[in-house]
This record gives structure tokens, sequence and C-alpha cells, in this order.
């Protein structure tokens, strides 16, 4: 049964998380709109041939964003109107993130707002602006050991990601792990008759990756070492203990989907490798693609983990800031590289925490608001970064994302709600819309373009989530997090070309208590989901455990394995109920291995072997209206229906957003 559904699913990852949300939602209000301009605004510019002595204006700006943030501090008690900080076109690298907060007087004063720019923002003549937390590496010069490659020293630099001429490089990989004999799983590590690994070159850079189902980490390598025909790994602590405790024991880490980052793989043009042999005096190590020239190419190595921070505290939130029209690029993540690892379940990952049970936390977001009011980010792009894009998080409300682009980051695009750790909070009210995500989930699959841990009252509208290795929009807290969320709506987004790598998921996830009726339940309409029949199981509109109190209203839905459907647990008091599905169009596919019920979708059973795994019967599913789309040709049948074809047509980025947003 390809459907991924043991005592590790929801026994340790709940356990240990606390609250494995999943969410995406939305409902318009009127407390979302920022304040309207009282009078014209204040204006600072900045410009990299500036100087931080220079008083910041047109003429004479300022060299840094650190420098405008001191000006932006010294003005904002006297504020008469919008403050607007103008960035010149160019390239900003950070020496630090740059950090906001309340108690510093980064906020905006008197219902007017702080405003972070592209020089001409909204017009023709917009610079291109990049927020950046590289550092470009040059001085290269051929490799005299291994033949093809190029080296540059890097003092101490550390960093998992590498972009050559604006492309992300892959590091050395051994795809699957067949080299490596039959590996046999032990309380440290590995036994194998296999003595390859005794020739791996600094064998401590060394990761595991695993992936199964919808599940995918990585655990690092302490050592390696031989007695007679046999070799042993010894697998980094306390990664693979957790490891252990959130896949239910050996059988994935047996089976590696892959071995990264050693110089002693076979390599590939545009691979990389770090080597950190000589403390201090570190030096990476490139095969070029075909046509690269590595004395003339433009290299970065991402340094900061993050670029844009923002906190308030509990009632005094940050509060009236805006970002338009930047780039924020070039930055990492470093926790994997831990001696804890990566043993991860969606963007979460595992540790130690106290006495035998573990810490979840949750992959950060690159640009990162906590305890943050009316912040807006429009028209701006995020890429080529280590984590996850954007977070709002620990009591955010009526935040605004609108038109932005999100493409090629380590994990997923937007994060917003009670993130694990934690497990209460209230984020009302926010906006998300017009947004353009795809391709992200580069480093970390299990990743998804939208994910909401618990929020009320939030609009995630006119959006398009597509190429994501695995779900498009996760909406929904864990079973512990019950009575969070309500009034939610996702509205008109369009999804596709989902789980290209991982299972069990799929456009629009739901799970969990969405309210407490269908009157301030969540509302899924006008969404178009498609184009991803891929693997055993996944679901255009899935309604996974515990869903309840959902109206799923004038969707699209078509090629997927299954259009609509989920896994009722009776077994963990976890059951789908309260659903209604209004004037779908759907081809109501369903899996060969699920039975087909005398109602739509995919529900499949439980175990009659094992009550703890597997399905149940979901409960109180209403069908009204619903018109079967044929499942040998979908497309052609949407098109031509007019409603179908509208929904369609309606779905996604508004058209006066889309050409700004660069879509096909």
């Amino acid at each position: 049964m390809a459907i991924f559904r043991t005592r590790a699913r929801a026994g340790v990852i709940t356990r240990a998380a606390g609250a494995i949300g999943l969410a995406m939602a939305a409902v318009s209000s009127p407390a979302v709109a920022l304040p309207a301009p009282t009078a014209t605004p204040t204006q600072l510019y900045v410009a990299p041939w500036g100087k931080d002595s220079w008083p910041g204006t047109l003429e004479r700006p300022f060299a840094t964003p650190a420098r405008a943030q001191q000006a932006v501090r010294a003005r904002a008690p006297r504020m008469t109107s919008d403050l607007v900080v103008n960035l010149r076109g160019g390239t900003y690298r950070l020496k630090a993130p740059l950090r906001m907060s309340e108690a510093a007087g980064d906020s905006g004063r008197g219902g007017h707002r702080v405003i972070y720019q592209a020089y001409g923002y909204g017009t023709p003549r917009q610079e291109r602006v990049t927020i950046s937390g590289g550092r470009q590496v040059t001085g290269w010069r051929p490799d005299q050991r291994l033949r093809g490659f190029w080296r540059a020293d890097v003092g101490g630099l550390e960093t998992r990601q590498l972009y050559v001429g604006d492309r992300r490089a892959t590091r050395l990989t051994h795809d699957g792990a067949g080299f490596l004999g039959t590996l046999k799983a032990t309380r440290t590590g590995y036994v194998t008759t296999s003595a390859v690994p005794r020739t791996w070159r600094n064998p401590g850079d060394i990761e595991f990756v695993y992936r199964a189902g919808y599940l995918e980490g990585r655990c690092g390598v302490a050592g390696v070492s031989a007695s007679g025909r046999r070799t042993t790994i010894t697998m980094d602590q306390p990664c693979w203990g957790l490891a252990q405790q959130l896949y239910g024991g050996t059988e994935l880490l047996e089976a590696p989907s892959s071995v990264e980052n050693s110089p002693s793989f076979a390599p590939k043009p545009g691979s990389w490798y770090l080597d950190r042999s000589r403390p201090g005096h570190h030096e990476l190590l490139y095969l070029p693609r075909p046509g690269e020239d590595m004395r003339r190419a433009r290299v970065v190595a991402p340094v900061l983990e993050s670029l844009v921070t923002g906190t308030g505290r509990a009632g005094r939130p940050l509060h009236d800031i805006g970002f338009r029209g930047l780039t924020f690029a070039y930055a990492t993540w470093l926790a994997p590289s831990e001696p804890a690892g990566f043993p991860a379940a969606w963007s979460m990952y595992l540790r130690p925490g106290k006495g035998e049970d573990a810490r979840t936390l949750t992959v950060p977001g690159t640009v990162a608001f906590r305890t943050a009011e009316r912040i807006a980010f429009e028209g701006n792009r995020f890429t080529h970064l280590g984590a996850q894009a954007l977070e709002f998080s620990e009591n955010s409300s009526y935040n605004v994302v609108d038109g932005n682009v999100i493409t090629d980051v380590s994990d997923g695009g937007i994060l917003m709600g009670v993130v694990p750790p934690d497990q209460k909070g209230t984020n009302r009210g926010n906006r998300i819309s017009n947004n353009w995500i795809h391709h992200i989930g580069v480093e970390y699959h299990a990743a998804s373009g939208i994910w909401d841990t618990a929020t009320q009252e939030t609009t995630l509208a006119h959006n398009q989530v597509n190429d994501v290795p695995y779900s498009g929009i996760l909406s929904g807290p864990s079973d512990d997090l019950r009575g969070i969320m309500r009034r939610n709506r996702i509205l008109d987004n369009r999804v596709f070309a989902t789980n290209r790598l991982l299972e069990d998921g799929g456009g629009v996830y739901l799970r969990g208590e969405q309210g407490t009726s269908f009157a301030d339940g969540a509302v899924i309409s006008g969404n178009a989901v498609t184009d991803s029949k891929r693997g055993d199981w996944n679901v255009g509109i899935y309604t996974d455990d515990s869903t309840n109190w959902v109206t799923v209203d004038r969707n699209t839905v078509y090629d997927y394995v299954a259009s609509i459907g989920g896994c009722s647990e009776e077994w963990g008091n976890r059951p789908v109920q309260n659903v209604r599905y209004r004037g779908n169009f759907w081809d109501d596919t369903v899996p060969e291995w699920v039975a087909r019920r005398e109602f739509p979708g995919a529900w499949p059973p439980a175990n009659a072997q094992n009550p703890e795994e597997g399905c149940g019967e979901p409960h109180r599913l209403a069908f009204t209206d619903n018109s079967l789309l044929p499942p040998r040709n979908p497309r052609q049948a949407c098109a031509a229906n007019t409603a179908c074809a509208a929904v369609l047509a309606n779905a996604g980025p508004l058209p006066s957003y889309r050409h700004r947003l660069g879509m096909p």
C-alpha cells in the first residue's frame, strides 16, 4: 500500500512536534488594508555609490540599508507622513541581517508607514535592487588533483549552496546507494561488506539522504572504519538516534536514496564541493558546465542565514512597514550540517529534547517577521535561498503578501501561523494574493509552496503554485492544536505540477479542525488544481486525517492520482468529517488499489491486520451539483464547458499582475 500510514507518522511526529500544522487559509478583512498616506511622503535614498556619512538625499545618498534604518529610527517618532527609503539599482551585500524591532523604533507611527522600495517602484524606470547575503568568490584556478575541477580559496567560509552565473550548482552526489552493497543498520550506523566507503575522502562531510512517501531527511557521517571484510560507517549523533525514532526503525534508513558531498563521487558538470579539511583555510571545488569560464564567471556563495528579521513583543507588535520591488537573494541555512542533521518530515525537523522526547522545529524563513502587524511585501522576488523564503509567525496579523515571485529556494515558499514548536498563538486577517511560487523545495523536497500552520480569517487568493516536489498549499493544524483555525478562505488559486518527487500530498492539502461549523469553517472555492498524476498516491484536493468543517465549492480538479479524498484515521480519533462538495468539476479518478465507494473520491480502507495503520470511513460528507469530467480527456471536456473553463480562466494571479510577475 503506497500510502505511508504508521505510528511513525501519527505518533512520533505528532508527539515530538506537538504541532504538525499544515495550512493555507483566508478571509478578506478591512483590517488587512494598510493605512492610506495622508501627506507627501518623506524620502530617503540609498545607493551603492553613496556614503553612510552623507545625509541620505537623492544627490548624496547613504551607502547601506543599515544606515538608512538608523535614519528611519531617528525620524519615526516625529512622522507626519509615510517615510520612504528608496534603494538605487545594484546589489547590497549585507554584513549582517537587517534586524527590525518594535523596541528599537522600526515601526511606522501615527498611521503612517515606513517603506523600503526599489527606486522608481511601480514605474517603467524602476531599478533592479538585490538584498544579498552572499559573497562573491574570485581567484579560481585549475585544480591539480581533480581533472576538470577549478579551485578557490575561501578562508573560513561555511555554506550549503553555491551559485555560478546565477544558476544553483549541485553538491557532488552519488544517486542511489547500490555502490554501498547491502547495508545493515546498527545502533551507531551501518555495517557493509562493500569496501567502497573506505575510499571516501573526508567522510565527515558526507550526508546520507532518505526519502519515502512524504518523508525526506538526512544524516551526516561521523567516520568510516574497517575490520577484515566488514566496513563500519558510524553516523552522526544525535541525528542517527533521532532518525530512527522519527522513521520508525531501520527499514527506510537501510535504503538511502542518495549520498552527497564528497570529491570521491563521480562528478557531473555544475557540481561543487567545499573542502574543509584545513580549518580556516577552506577551498571551493567546482566542475564547470560547458561554456563556463571560471576566470570570468560570477560565483556567489551564500553566507548569511537570514536577510531581514522583524520582531515585536506581546501587546507591542512591530507594525506598518512595507517592502516593494526588492530581490532577496543568496542566503544559506546551516542547521542540517550540525551533528543533529536533518531528520525531517514536511518542513519540520527534530532536535534533542528533555528525556526521550524530541523537539520539533520548523525550517525558518530567510525573511521572517514574528509578532508583527500590517507588514506588506509587494512586488518583490525571493530567490537563491537556503531555507524557506518568507515567514509570519508568533502572533502576526493583518499582513499582506501580494504580487511576489518565489523561486529557487531550498525549502518552502511562504510559512505562517502557529509554527512548531509553538502550540498557541493568534495570527489573524493575513492576506496572501497574486503571488507566483514555483520550483521551490530544491534541496529539502518535503516542502510546500505555502504552509499555513494555524491561522484565522486569512485569505489565500489568486496565487499560482507549480512545479513543486511535494504539496502546493498545505492548510490545517495538528490534532493537538484544535480550536485555533476558523473562517479561512482558499480562493481562485492555480495549482499544478505538484508532487514531482514525493507522494502522499497534493494540490490543496487540508488536515485538522478548520472551525466549529460550516459557518466558521474553511471555504475552498474557485481553485484550478490539475496535471499532477505521479506516483501511487496524490490528491488534487486532499482532506486528510482529522479534517473537519470544510466547504469545497466550484473548483476544477483533474489529472491527479485521485481528484478528491483522504485518509480518515478512525483509530486515532482523527476522522475526516463534515466536508461538503458543491458545484465542482472533477474527473473523479481513483487509484487501482483503492476500492470505489458509493460516493465520489478516493478513501483508503482500514488495515484489517493492524487497526493502527491505514484509514477508515469518512463521516458526514455531502455532494451537491458536482460535474464529472471524463477521465480520458478532462482538459478538453473542461474547455468545452463554459462554467468549468471559467474556473480555469479566473484561477491564478489576476491579469494585471501576470506581466509584472514575468509569467509566460
